[in-house]
């Protein structure tokens, strides 16, 4: 617009001096005629970068909106993937302390069973009184002859007799191999006799002074079978447990298996 003011200005002035040729003038529209043209294309240019400005624009905030809401439905879901996680993980602990409950009973049991089992055998050694048997074989020669002197006593049915001799033997050879078998046999006698709680104690002295001998299985069995018999199922159930743990191949564990299940 400044230029097209500026030529008609110029225009006037030649027309004022009267200097201006017709040349001039043809010259001077001319001129006139090429501004005006790009005049027009530079307001059709303007106007189409502020249409193209206005809507690349509105495009912009219109994608810049969308990726708002993308990323508020995305924060939305990682919260809900949180709160699951959360659940999850809570119920995952329960179920770990619920685990470690049920892993912890067996253990507790067998700790109650050996206490109440450790009172009962107490309160055994106290009702029984010495009995201040006097063995009547005194001139044996050898450990070995002795032992099998009550041996055959055993056989023969005669169950004092069997104690008296072997309750010499394991007093005169407490180190001997045989003297926890000697201690075994005096508590069968008392199991045959039913006398239950003078033959627990028997086969606890095998079970204590001799851990590592043969006998300890079958005395274990044996004492768990001498509880059973007396009602004490609790004493007797730890034993059978007990015998399973420690003597796993042995024979007398697998009778204790059998003696499990019959007591559930």
């Amino acid at each position: 617009m400044r230029t097209r003011t500026v030529f008609f200005l110029l225009l006037s002035l030649f027309a004022a001096s009267g200097c201006a040729s017709r040349d001039d003038m043809q010259y001077l529209q001319h001129d006139l005629n090429e501004v005006n043209t790009r005049l027009s294309k530079m307001e059709k240019d303007i106007s189409s970068i502020r249409v193209e400005t206005r809507e690349g624009t509105e495009s912009t905030l219109k994608g810049l909106q969308k990726d708002l809401e993308n990323m508020s439905k995305t924060l939305a879901d990682l919260q809900a993937a949180q709160d699951i996680n959360r659940v999850d993980i809570l119920s995952l602990s329960g179920k770990i302390d619920d685990a470690r409950q049920l892993a912890m009973k067996p253990s507790e049991e067998m700790t109650l069973l050996k206490e109440d089992f450790d009172r009962r055998l107490t309160t055994l050694e106290g009702k029984v009184a010495d009995t201040g048997k006097t063995p009547t074989e005194k001139k044996q020669v050898t450990p070995e002859s002795l032992y099998q002197s009550g041996l055959d006593a055993f056989k023969s049915n005669d169950m004092q007799r069997t104690r008296d001799i072997f309750t010499q033997f394991t007093e005169h050879h407490p180190k001997n191999v045989l003297a926890s078998n000697a201690h075994f046999w005096i508590g069968e006698t008392y199991f045959i006799q039913k006398n239950y709680e003078q033959a627990i104690l028997e086969y606890q002295e095998v079970i204590k002074k001799y851990p590592g001998k043969e006998k300890v299985p079958a005395a274990m069995l044996k004492q768990a079978m001498s509880f059973k018999e007396l009602g004490d199922d609790k004493s007797a159930r730890y034993i059978y447990k007990k015998l399973i743990e420690e003597h796993p191949r042995s024979e007398e564990a697998k009778r204790a298996k059998d003696k499990l299940k019959g007591m559930k």
